[in-house]
């Protein structure tokens, strides 16, 4: 009676291990080598993603809030080593009340520092993000 358990917990053990990897393995490959993907809530209830990606000797930047509600206006910064290279606003939108904002810049030499900024004026919320690329 204790094999007879012992293999049972043992194949279950396995099985699970299988499913779990066959599960993981397509949320890891959604970023393509060479990306770079933070994540982070913010001041409130909302969250962000900042993802940077090499595009051609560039770097797209990608920075995206969700905060489940639509119809909200966000002030948006996008700074690369300091320096502002985008800024305006958004608005969430349906069906999930998020944002994003894709846009290009230069890649210098070395690592680049990049820091995205959402503010909502409505709420007072904020979303920084920040990444080495």
């Amino acid at each position: 009676m204790d094999r007879k358990l012992g293999r049972r917990v043992s194949a279950l053990v396995t099985g699970l291990l299988v499913a779990t990897t066959l599960v993981a393995a397509p949320l890891t490959a959604s970023a393509k080598d060479g990306d770079v993907v933070r994540r982070g809530a913010c001041t409130i209830r909302s969250d962000w993603k900042l993802k940077l990606s090499p595009e051609n000797g560039r770097i797209e930047v990608e920075f995206e809030v969700d905060q489940n509600r639509s119809g909200q206006k966000w002030f948006v910064k996008l700074k690369r080593n300091g320096h502002v290279f985008w800024r305006g606003s958004r608005t969430t939108r349906p069906p999930s009340g998020s944002f994003t904002v894709r846009r290009l810049t230069g890649d210098g030499p070395g690592r680049d520092r990049f820091v995205a900024r959402a503010r909502n004026p409505r709420t007072g919320e904020i979303c920084r993000g920040v990444a080495r690329f």
